[in-house]
């Protein structure tokens, strides 16, 4: 074993660090409640065909989601399959907006955190305009 994950894990043994796959700390659509199953955003009333990922169509922002298959970036914050690929989030720069559940509303926030700029997905214009940002 490598010796920095031996210390790592030394280290968060004894600070009693949670490590989880919850990007978001405080997003209720990866709760514990859930019994690890994830929430997803309910999707529009009439949707169209959804943009794949590995397609030219998608000139926004991506949305980073917390899926039961792990954190996923999608063309469209409702996570549906064809619309998004694993998470490069850390090794790739793009400009992302994160998909969270707070107090029962879902948000699309502009950095990995509550505190971050967060608006209502379900907000009418301007309200709903988030703030992507390069990570």
């Amino acid at each position: 074993m490598n010796t920095s994950r031996l210390l790592l894990g030394i280290v968060v043994a004894f600070l009693g660090i949670d490590v989880s796959a919850q990007f978001v700390k405080g997003n209720e659509a990866v709760s514990a409640s859930n019994a690890g199953q994830a929430e997803l955003p309910p999707p529009r009333k009439n949707p169209q065909k959804p943009c794949a990922p590995d397609k030219a169509c998608h000139a926004g922002a991506w949305y980073m989601v917390e899926t039961n298959d792990g954190l996923q970036e999608c063309t469209e914050p409702f996570a549906r399959p064809d619309s998004c690929r694993p998470s490069s989030y850390g090794s790739t720069k793009r400009y992302r907006l994160w998909v969270v559940k707070s107090k029962g509303i879902w948000l699309l926030c502009e950095y990995p955190r509550l505190n971050s700029r967060c608006v209502d997905m379900s907000a009418r214009p301007p309200e709903n305009l988030a703030f992507p940002a390069l990570q």
